[in-house]
């Protein structure tokens, strides 16, 4: 049976390669939001600490200068939290479209394999019919052989 070369193998090999690609820009889009929303968990820690500080305050000795600082304390925690929250949703949209680029590019690869399968099919039908023929070929020589002595 004669070897089978597939013509557009470079090109799946690429298509492999593109994945693989595809993926590390995913997973590093992932990590990016892992890495937004911890972000986020920490400035709502933050706010809440300056909250019961502010709080601690209130209940005790009024120190004008020290509820100042908490409730400024507050308000730019808040404002980091909007801003993070920002952040989050862009990095969540880097991360659908590096889903969907994925995706597509999944797609493609599956499709040139398929293209692959069909073309190794066509391979191994035509080399059974080849080697059919040889064997019907060698079959009538000894027929004529035989029927000729």
């Amino acid at each position: 049976m004669a070897k089978f070369t597939y013509k557009m193998q470079n090109i799946l090999e690429i298509k492999f390669k593109l994945e693989n690609q595809a993926k590390t820009v995913f997973a590093n889009a992932m990590a990016k939001v892992d890495e937004e929303k911890a972000k986020l968990e920490r400035l709502q820690l933050k706010k809440a600490a300056y909250e019961a500080e502010y709080k601690r305050i209130l209940s005790g000795v009024l120190d004008i200068r020290e509820l100042n600082f908490c409730l400024q304390g507050i308000e730019q925690t808040k404002d980091a939290i909007k801003q993070q929250i920002i952040a989050i949703d862009v990095a969540e949209r880097n991360l659908e479209a590096a889903r969907q680029r994925l995706q597509e590019v999944m797609q493609e690869r599956k499709t040139h394999e398929k293209l692959k399968e069909y073309a190794f099919d066509e391979f191994v039908k035509e080399e059974n019919a080849a080697e059919g023929k040889v064997i019907d070929e060698l079959v009538s020589y000894n027929f004529s052989k035989v029927a000729g002595e």
